[in-house]
């Protein structure tokens, strides 16, 4: 099999990567991350993942695959990673109550080539209606403050959601029915 390389630090997309068996290396990619705005969100996305991508198979410049990965979370307008409790607060108030989308820009590249196949996912969330308490006790956890939105779908912040609409995998970072079928276009079958 082909050598894989995640150009991400994100430990849930490492995880994501283990749980469908794949054997990689991990280098994350340090590409300043710049929305630009006369793009579609997940065009947008798309484009950073593919820039992360590029960054890390240049620098190796030999036969791998490598991942490259953006997510953001939508709901009028981009939330990031929250800078500070104060900024997740209000995140997670913004959120709650009602649905967004999760966005995940993912693109797998040739290290050699720089052949690429881009794509994006989009999941809609619903959030349930969430006290103060509840919101200060989350951020208290200290789980919200590096992820986008405010929240991680696959730790405490599962009780924050009441349902979803998608790809459940796309909300934790990594679309992984979408990453297996991009794959194998390069020859790289998950089952």
């Amino acid at each position: 099999m082909r050598e894989i390389i995640l150009a991400s630090s994100s430990p849930r997309r490492s995880e994501l990567l283990k749980q469908i068996g794949l054997v990689f290396k991990t280098i994350p990619s340090d590409i300043k991350e710049e929305m630009d705005t006369s793009l579609d969100v997940g065009e947008c996305v798309a484009n950073i993942s593919f820039e992360k991508a590029r960054h890390v198979a240049e620098q190796l410049a030999r036969d791998v695959l490598v991942i490259g990965a953006d997510t953001v979370v939508v709901k009028e307008g981009i939330l990031g990673k929250p800078r500070d409790e104060k900024e997740a607060y209000e995140m997670l108030k913004s959120l709650e109550g009602g649905w967004h989308e999760v966005i995940t820009g993912i693109t797998v590249m040739e290290g050699l080539t720089l052949k690429a196949a881009k794509a994006f996912e989009k999941t809609r969330v619903k959030m349930r209606n969430l006290s103060d308490e509840i919101i200060k006790s989350y951020i208290r956890t200290g789980e919200p403050m590096d992820k986008a939105g405010a929240y991680g779908i696959q730790g405490l912040g599962a009780v924050l959601v009441e349902r979803i609409e998608g790809c459940y995998f796309n909300v934790v970072g990594l679309p992984l029915m979408r990453l297996s079928k991009m794959l194998a276009e390069f020859g790289v079958h998950v089952l």
